[in-house]
Order: C-alpha cells, then sequence, then structure tokens
C-alpha cells in the first residue's frame, strides 16, 4: 500500500513564530512553494500558505501600517496534520474533501517530518497515468516512440 510517507517532501522549508513578513515573501520565491509549516521546537504550530501573505500584506496597506507583521498573527493555527502510514488515497480525500493545498506530516509528538502537497499527488498521478498508458501501448504492440 502506498502512503503519504512514500510521497513526502522530507526536507520541508520552515518558518518560526517570530518570522515576519519579509521572511515568509523570500522563503515562498527561493524555494517555489505555496505552503511553510510553522514550527517551535521542532514540533508544529502553525502553517502559513501564499494566500495568507497576500491577505496579510493587504491589510498592511489598507491600514496604513508600516510596523512588521509576524508570522504568530497570520498563520493557521487549527492545522490538519496527518501521519506518514496515512494511505495516500485517504490523503488525496482529506485533501479534496476539506480543499486543503497541503498536508503537514508529523509523528507522535507532532514533530514535522515532511508535508505533502497537491503538486505532489499530481505528479504521482502523471505517473499511473504513463504507466498505464505504456501498459495499454504494450498490449496493443504500438511501440513507444
Amino acid at each position: 500500500m502506498l502512503t503519504v510517507g512514500d510521497l513526502m517532501t522530507r526536507d520541508v522549508v520552515t518558518l518560526e513564530e517570530t518570522d515576519d513578513l519579509v521572511r515568509v515573501d523570500d522563503l515562498l520565491k527561493l524555494n517555489h512553494i505555496r505552503h511553510l509549516p510553522v514550527v517551535r521546537e521542532g514540533r508544529l504550530v502553525g502553517l502559513v500558505s501564499h494566500r495568507d501573505l497576500i491577505r496579510a500584506l493587504a491589510r498592511q496597506l489598507a491600514a496604513h501600517q508600516s510596523e512588521p507583521i509576524s508570522v504568530a498573527r497570520i498563520m493557521s493555527r487549527d492545522v490538519e496534520m496527518v501521519r506518514s502510514d496515512l494511505p495516500v488515497r485517504d490523503g488525496i480525500y482529506k485533501l479534496l474533501d476539506h480543499r486543503f493545498g497541503c498536508l503537514p506530516v508529523v509523528d507522535r509528538d507532532r514533530r514535522l517530518v515532511g508535508i505533502v502537497t497537491e503538486a505532489d499527488f499530481m505528479r504521482m498521478a502523471a505517473r499511473l497515468l504513463d504507466a498505464a498508458s505504456a501498459r495499454r501501448d504494450d498490449s496493443a504492440g504500438v511501440s513507444a516512440p
């Protein structure tokens, strides 16, 4: 059985609650990602998305604020998290049912061990479609280009 642990990214870029929006923006751009888990002593305490950053910047502009905004003020605290042994199918339905863009993966102590995103599931789907297509072509006697 394929699990979330088989697909997840293990080397996760993270934030701390004291980081500011500039750091969020820098990390999102530099790493070409849309979600940043927030950790305290290795344990997941929140999540900041690209959408959260845009919303916070818009509010900061509207309020004419110039003081830095901390990650702690904009992060989602009630984050759905999963264990690495969760079957992939369950992870997919969790994303679809709740319209999540990612699922942080934690151990029993809520220590962040990875993250699985929509893109990870899409890559898996593409590989499965390619394999199915190759099997179909092989059984029909069609040679690959």
